[in-house]
């Protein structure tokens, strides 16, 4: 068991434990050390077993998973949470107390092998680094995005940019386009120096910023890596993207 990556799963529902400990022992490299059926429980068996992973309800009675994931958080080396709810409401709040993934009940076994796979990568960083990671929000893995649909989790490093076109929001990244209701105040408030504001109406992914251009009529417009397009530069931002670019060099 010590070569395998260790699962602390936490849900007040009997079956709904069982049926998540057999994927996670199904799954390679990982492997269920305790079970618990509340946050108190959870905070307990974390000090006992050491999991470098929580798989964690939030609707459970006395402490919920949130609450429990607010203590998690002020650990010394804390344990990467991923939320299973049966509840989509709760995607910001999940990310608020720096959860590294959110996923909807029933799990799939894909879905749940891929966040390990995440969450496994960041405890890694954290064992080497001998350090907790900062999980907030220039490291949370995911936009919880507002749309039509209701909340979307969009890959932050999969985001090109951010266009506003009158009250809308456009998200361009590398499945396509995503409208979304979120302001880009917030998402500049939530995700700076991430991204980067270009002009009033968009915001870049400095990720994927290769130069500062200028056209023959003097404009300037950012061109983005992986063929995404050139973004326009406004005058009052220009010193700004100037500065980014410089500080790289």
């Amino acid at each position: 068991m010590k070569d395998k990556i260790r699962v602390l799963v936490v849900d007040d529902e009997e079956l709904a434990r069982e049926r998540l400990i057999r994927l996670v022992n199904a799954t390679d490299n990982y492997q269920v050390c305790a079970e618990a059926s509340n946050g108190e429980e959870a905070l307990t068996a974390i000090q006992q077993s050491d999991p470098a992973i929580v798989l964690m309800d939030i609707r459970m009675p006395g402490m919920d998973g949130l609450a429990a994931a607010e203590q998690v958080a002020t650990l010394a080396t804390p344990p990467a949470i991923i939320f299973c709810t049966a509840y989509d409401e709760y995607a910001i709040s999940a990310f608020k107390v720096q959860a590294t993934d959110y996923l909807l009940k029933p799990v799939r076994k894909e879905a749940l092998e891929k966040a390990l796979q995440q969450a496994g990568k960041l405890n890694k960083v954290q064992l080497s680094e001998g350090s907790p990671i900062s999980r907030n929000n220039q490291t949370t893995p995911y936009l919880v995005a507002k749309t039509w649909k209701g909340r979307e989790l969009i890959d932050l490093t999969h985001i090109y940019y951010f266009m506003a076109d009158q009250k809308y929001v456009t998200v361009h990244h590398q499945n396509g386009e995503t409208v979304i209701d979120n302001t880009l105040k917030e998402l500049e408030a939530d995700y700076a120096p991430r991204f980067l504001r270009t002009h009033r109406n968009s915001l870049v992914n400095t990720v994927y910023i290769e130069a500062l251009i200028r056209d023959n009529a003097g404009h300037y417009n950012v061109r983005l890596k992986n063929n995404a397009g050139e973004i326009p530069v406004s005058r009052r931002h220009t010193v700004d993207v100037k500065a980014w670019i410089e500080s790289q060099m």
